[in-house]
């Protein structure tokens, strides 16, 4: 894991604003190195234009390939291994213990939500299937997702 400091917005880093900061640890009240460059509004404002433009083309990804996407998401936060864990004990003072077990709950919490999604019972779907012979009028095949 490699800390560049600057912001990365619809995966490019993003020019500097020429303002910086850095983070300070609570274990010694030492600067944490790299320095951090500060979003601009025209940084939040390109974030929040990326997200919205990509908003729609995601709710259209199948739903297998959304459950796939956050295991790899927790897959990746696992493979950051102890270089993860360090830098979290040294921003926050929590031991590493503790971030251990954080970091297992996140990732368990990703693979749920991929499982709930695999599974499909949160969409609440109700299939009225066809009656044709029904009367006075033949009902059709509805199927809807509430």
């Amino acid at each position: 894991m490699t800390l560049h400091g600057h912001c990365l917005i619809a995966g490019k880093q993003t020019p500097s604003s020429g303002k910086t900061f850095k983070a300070t640890s609570p274990l010694d009240r030492s600067r944490l190195e790299p320095a951090f460059h500060e979003a601009t509004g025209h940084d939040v404002d390109s974030a929040l234009r990326a997200a919205d433009e990509c908003f729609d083309a995601f709710r259209a990804v199948p739903a297998e390939k959304r459950a796939d996407f956050l295991d790899t998401i927790a897959n990746e936060i696992v493979a950051l291994g102890d270089t993860l864990l360090q830098r979290a004990s040294a921003e926050t003072g929590l031991p590493i213990e503790r971030l251990t077990g954080e970091r297992a709950r996140t990732c368990g919490q990703l693979k749920a939500f991929g499982a709930l999604i695999r599974d499909g019972s949160w969409v609440d779907a109700r299939i009225d299937t066809a009656l044709p012979d029904r009367q006075p009028l033949p009902r059709p095949d509805v199927r809807r997702m509430l």
